[in-house]
């Protein structure tokens, strides 16, 4: 594996005060109790400054946090799941405009005939974001399979590219897709097309069992999240054995941020990393490009002020939340619900990774704020 050679912050362009100052609001931040632990990875021109680590590996503040600190990033999971699926488009299995139902017979229950791939890549499916039984199904701690299976009950809220809206529900259906075509599970395919050619040691779509063995078993790596009131008390919350186990192709991710600055060098490289061709640079072009633009049944103003690629969240003019103020016209990335956010933006061939343990929905105040004073420090 090649690893990273990590630089200085002045050698990437940036303003030492102003990265001290962005720097010193998450020890703030952590200091106060506001963020339990925190990772912030930049870097600019295939160059990366080491990444950052804050706060405590545990919520109860025994531990500071440790250096190989791996995180639940949540959604940003679904770009990564997204680039798994154009390799299989680049490799002739199947085109965007291809029906789901033509991959997975069975999802065309109750009118979802129509679905296309690029629907599920755009949220422009209809789909809910979650199932209506999801609750039950985590609290039986269910399979992937069972929850594939109840979205094959899920009705449309609107025809396929008629709106936007979010959902979790279409990329878990990627993730069969990925089964269908190749008989690998999306965890197993992406681990072995992905994270393991990119070098990605450290990153798993639900870690193996292993990882809880021993006297001082893997898991302990994984920063303690502060869960959300209404999962504290369920054995399937974030924290939970079960849900580090399961890899939601929709939100499951574990990584660090040397791992995603490996993700985010790729496709700043036109898909070239660690001196593989991950992506075509024509797979990149396409999943960073409006997508919505050319879908003449959305919205006007969707399509305008909240674009999206393929599985990446476009620049949205006039929206703080999560990335902040200060991104370029053409910056792609996205959040997670877990308190996280990775933008790329191209023009500048810069990024950046916050990733926290303390749920920031709906609007990430904390990571925001963070991204301007990141963003204002490169000169």
């Amino acid at each position: 594996m090649a690893d990273i050679n990590f630089v200085a912050p002045e050698a990437i362009g940036l303003d030492l005060e102003r990265w001290s100052r962005a720097c010193g609001l998450m020890t703030r931040w952590c200091e106060k109790g506001l963020i339990p632990s925190a990772g912030i990875c930049v870097g600019r021109d295939g160059q990366v400054v080491a990444p950052k680590l804050f706060g405590h590996q545990r919520l109860d503040g025994s531990q500071s946090i440790r250096q190989d600190a791996v995180f639940l990033i949540a959604s940003i999971t679904k770009p990564i799941v997204c680039a798994a699926v154009l390799q299989l488009i680049e490799r002739g299995e199947f085109s965007l405009s291809d029906r789901v139902i033509d991959i997975v017979p069975e999802f065309g229950k109750h009118g979802k005939n129509g679905v296309t791939i690029r629907n599920l890549m755009t949220h422009s499916s209809g789909l809910p974001d979650m199932v209506a039984n999801n609750v039950e199904l985590r609290t039986k701690h269910a399979t992937m399979s069972e929850f594939v299976a109840a979205i094959y009950e899920e009705s449309l809220a609107f025809g396929p590219g008629k709106g936007v809206s979010y959902q979790s529900t279409g990329i878990a259906i990627l993730g069969e897709i990925i089964l269908r075509v190749t008989g690998q599970s999306c965890q197993a395919y992406c681990r072995k097309e992905i994270f393991e050619p990119l070098g990605m040691q450290d990153s798993w779509l639900g870690v193996p069992s292993h990882w809880f063995e021993g006297a001082d078993p893997a898991a302990n790596r994984i920063a303690e999240l502060r869960v959300p009131e209404a999962q504290a008390k369920d054995d399937w919350n974030w924290n939970s054995r079960y849900w580090r186990m399961l890899g939601a192709p929709w939100g499951g991710l574990l990584t660090t941020p040397a791992d995603l600055a490996r993700f985010c060098l790729m496709m700043l490289n036109a898909g070239r990393g660690n001196d593989r061709q991950i992506l075509s640079p024509a797979a990149v072009e396409a999943a960073t490009r409006n997508q919505l633009e050319f879908m003449p049944d959305v919205l006007e103003t969707d399509r305008r002020c909240k674009p999206w690629g393929l599985g990446w969240r476009l620049n949205w003019p006039a929206h703080s939340a999560n990335f902040g103020d200060f991104l370029g016209a053409r910056t792609y990335g996205h959040w997670g619900a877990t308190g996280t956010v990775m933008w790329i933006d191209p023009d500048k061939k810069s990024f950046c990774i916050l990733l926290t343990t303390q749920p920031q929905e709906p609007n990430g105040s904390y990571l925001s704020q963070l991204s301007n004073a990141i963003a204002a420090s490169w000169k």
